[in-house]
């Protein structure tokens, strides 16, 4: 057993993103999109965000995030929107698809047929380099954080400007780009909400700082591509194609937990999750610990949960499938727990979610 007895797993992280009410689902589903393992599908439908399969190459759009971002997804829609699993999720579990619907209403695009990929990550607030530039004393990101959107596909740029000009947005300059922009709403709400077109086909869309910090980019400045120690961890994530990587430290030092909530947690330093979804849902957790006494008390920690999980499928089996695929693994600092969720699960999810006699 682990030698904090009273580490808990699994463990909830809010991270909170300041945009407007109306647009800040976006935003944050497309992030928790990437961070969630056996939902992930679930999620995408839910949003109508739609997915496609990752080329092993490195996206070009890294290049508009910021080296210090605290988390960093990727998700390349077609495949996985026409893929068997959704056409399973849309079939036994139907999900009302209003927040897609109002985006498209405000915004003018339509995030199922108009977006093809996106790079999503979660930052501070402002430049690099700039007055949002601030550490903690354990070197940590602190301060402000937002996020950013970065959707490659195809956009009708004068509409969508007109639109959301009709729904209260103003047009700026900022450094040879239209910034369309929301104004910031009143404290303590935060930021507001902005979108650009950093070149065609390619919109930024997220709080207006962090949009301009990609405009700063384009000319200068140091993108996520110069940070060795994250791109080592996206480069460990290319067979995916949802996948997500984050400085959990850095995460945890601006989520504001309760001590006796943030004393529990593992001294975890990365975090990430490679997932494929085609038929079913694959993928891979991953977290590197600060030493290998706290692996391993994690992957104790976790091979308890493990044992419990598979207990508790014992009478459903329905979810045999999934909790036998569970494998821990890892080494040193590193553990890794690999699961597979099959698509006849979300048959099972949907008959148990259907009224009686539907």
């Amino acid at each position: 057993m682990p030698r904090n007895t009273r580490s808990a797993f699994p463990y909830k992280l809010f991270v909170a993103v300041s945009l407007t009410t109306r647009t800040r689902y976006f935003v944050i589903a497309s992030l928790l999109l990437l961070l969630i393992g056996v939902g992930t599908g679930l999620v995408a439908y839910y949003v109508g965000l739609p997915l496609r399969v990752f080329q092993s190459s490195v996206p070009q759009e890294l290049r508009y995030v910021p080296a210090d971002a605290s988390l960093v997804a990727y998700a390349n829609v077609h495949d996985v929107m026409s893929s068997q699993l959704r056409q399973r999720v849309r079939r036994v579990i139907p999900i009302p698809e209003n927040g897609q619907r109002q985006f498209q209403n405000e915004t003018g695009i339509n995030i199922e047929t108009d977006i093809d990929r996106i790079v999503a990550c979660l930052g501070r607030q402002g430049s690099p380099g700039g007055a949002g530039s601030a550490r903690g004393a354990n070197g940590n990101n602190v301060g402000p954080q937002s996020g950013l959107v970065l959707a490659r596909g195809r956009f009708d740029t004068v509409k969508i400007e007109a639109l959301m000009r009709d729904h209260g947005a103003a047009v700026e300059e900022y450094k040879g780009k239209r910034v369309i922009a929301h104004p910031a709403p009143a404290p303590p709400t935060g930021e507001g909400f902005a979108l650009a077109f950093m070149e065609p086909g390619l919109a930024a869309i997220g709080g207006t700082l962090m949009v301009r910090t990609a405009i700063d980019l384009m000319t200068g400045g140091s993108n996520v591509t110069s940070n060795a120690e994250l791109m080592s961890q996206i480069r460990l994530l290319a067979d995916g194609n949802a996948w997500a990587v984050g400085r959990f430290d850095d995460l945890r030092a601006n989520a504001k937990l309760p001590e006796q909530i943030a004393s529990q947690i593992p001294p975890i330093t990365w975090f990430s999750l490679s997932s494929r979804i085609d038929t079913g849902i694959r993928g891979t957790l991953r977290a590197d610990t600060r030493d290998a006494e706290a692996a391993t008390n994690l992957r104790d920690v976790v091979r308890g949960f493990v044992a419990l999980a598979k207990l508790q499928a014992g009478n459903k089996p329905e979810l045999q499938a999934v909790v036998q695929s569970l494998a821990l693994g890892g080494s040193d600092k590193t553990v890794t727990l690999s699961f597979s969720v099959p698509g006849e699960v979300f048959d099972a999810i949907g008959a148990a979610a259907r009224p009686p006699g539907r």
